[in-house]
């Protein structure tokens, strides 16, 4: 398989895509307004312990407070002379204890903030290099699962053991495969100097401060994701082109000469069809080969994705037809779920198939494309009803909302008030509001479509609401309201009294 690593960087934004044999398999964004924030290291404060939620809410100086689950709890907290001390261990529930209000704690973000929901963070914290992760306080030591030989799994772990410093734990990163011991130790040797050095910072650093920011996205998708199984990486930004090549000149001299500046006339994305790509991953229908479907909704919950034969004209029984959609769908949901960055709660909805052997193929299917994903998940076989349920590692706002924000008219529903709705809101506010002020004359302004609506035909609203409730009502426009909204006017009190009459 080919793997490409294709980098568009502007003033504006830096976009990285992933290609497997030309297909856009993942794309990251960073903006200046939404730079990547997973990896960095506070000094926040405990602003409130959550007993019945198992968390606890961390101020880091942001607007919205951290989220800091027990389970995220290490055996560790900064005592108030700035230093790490260790605490007992314990369960989840009872980890609370070892937290108190006021209390500063260092804390590392391992989630980005999504809609009203602040970052997620962890107290144990970890300084990943190229070949290996270095864990302050711990004395653990891993091999990243996606090195599967186990001899050289034992290799690895044998050599991390002979190098790793008193007090800490390592873990040994995917790009260490066949790396030797030297490799590993200057790399391990780069990160305990930048831990000694943030010691310091941590020591003499006021509460809610930054002690440690991770690389920039472009620059650690090269650290994390640039590797010998990649044939090439294209940038068309010169001053990026440059940073990327001093950095592997000291880390992988050897993958220089895979790296390369475009210089096309063409933009590097549409040279590479990959905007194309982009737009139909921000659409809800998903076409399958052959003239199947699938459907792809996302609310704050959970992600739904509904799996249709639609135009799929099969020449064999309904039961095998069935399955071959459900198959294609699995390596197309699956690919979707990397290059829209889902997760949380997903739910499917595949198309009924009664053999169990036949679920099974396709539960399968899914397990084995997502091997191949960087996000850990978690999924269920297939219920009778044809639904499969599944969790996926959530890090980021996936690429919806990082193209799009929620629509002004309905905040992000889909679904306005119809008119008659809103009508009806109004007349209810007019006998509420002459009822209690016996007023005789009041100001309306309305959009234009509800304006319409209410003056025209044989039922004019506004007729009928002066004649029930014996008032004076003097109807005006506004093109700036939204159908749903509108403002009344008291002459009377002189000023305007919308809602201190709503309810």
């Amino acid at each position: 398989m080919k793997k490409e690593i294709i980098i568009n960087s502007t003033s504006i934004e830096t976009r990285i895509a992933l290609l497997e044999d030309g297909q856009l398999v993942e794309l990251l964004v960073e903006r200046p307004q939404y730079e990547r924030n997973v990896g960095s290291i506070y000094k926040g404060v405990v602003r409130k312990v959550m007993p019945g939620m198992e968390a606890a809410f961390i101020d880091i100086g942001w607007e919205q407070d951290a989220f800091l689950h027990f389970s995220d709890l290490s055996d560790l907290a900064v005592n108030e002379d700035g230093e790490v001390d260790e605490v007992v261990n314990a369960a989840n529930h009872d980890k609370y204890r070892n937290l108190s209000n006021g209390q500063e704690i260092l804390v590392q973000i391992v989630k980005e903030p999504l809609g009203n929901k602040g970052p997620r963070v962890t107290t144990q914290v970890a300084l990943p290099g190229r070949s290996v992760v270095l864990v302050p306080y711990h004395s653990h030591i891993g091999v990243s699962r996606r090195i599967t030989d186990h001899k050289e799994r034992r290799r690895l772990k044998a050599l991390a053991s002979k190098i790793k410093p008193e007090g800490f734990g390592v873990i040994v990163r995917t790009v260490a495969e066949t790396k030797s011991g030297e490799d590993l130790k200057n790399d391990m040797n780069s990160q305990l100097s930048q831990w000694r050095r943030l010691e310091k910072k941590i020591a003499n650093a006021q509460a809610k401060t930054l002690i440690f920011k991770d690389m920039s996205m472009a620059s650690s998708v090269i650290r994390d994701l640039f590797t010998s199984d990649i044939s090439s990486l294209v940038v068309d930004s010169k001053q990026l082109f440059r940073q990327i090549n001093k950095y592997l000149s000291e880390v992988a001299v050897h993958l220089l000469e895979k790296v390369s500046l475009y210089s096309g006339g063409k933009p590097i994305f549409d040279h590479y069809d990959i905007e194309s790509e982009i737009e139909k991953s921000l659409a809800r229908k998903v076409w399958l080969e052959g003239g199947g479907y699938i459907i792809i909704e996302q609310t704050e919950a959970l992600v739904t994705i509904d799996v249709n034969s639609g135009r799929f004209m099969g020449k064999q029984a309904h039961e095998d037809n069935s399955l071959k959609v459900n198959l294609r769908a699995a390596r197309e949901i699956t690919r979707q779920l990397k290059l829209r960055d889902l997760g949380g709660l997903i739910v499917i909805d595949f198309i009924d198939l009664w053999e169990e052997r036949n679920r099974k193929k396709v539960y399968d299917e899914i397990r084995k494309e997502l091997k191949r994903d960087r996000s850990k998940s978690d999924i269920t076989p297939i219920s009778q009803f044809g639904l499969m349920e599944m969790t996926r590692q959530r890090i980021k706002p996936s690429l919806m909302y990082t193209f799009n924000e929620p629509c002004p008219t309905c905040n992000g529903t889909g679904m306005v008030p119809s008119r008659e709705t809103v009508s009806t809101e109004i007349e209810r506010w007019v006998k509420r509001f002459h009822s209690r002020t016996k007023e005789k004359k009041l100001e309306i302004t309305l959009s234009p479509e509800l304006y319409e609506y209410m003056t025209q035909g044989f039922k004019n609203r506004v007729r009928q609401m002066m004649l029930k409730n014996g008032i004076l009502i003097k109807l005006l426009r506004d093109e700036s309201l939204k159908i749903d909204d509108y403002i009344c006017y008291s002459s009377k009190q002189d000023k305007i009294v919308t809602d201190s009459y709503r309810y």
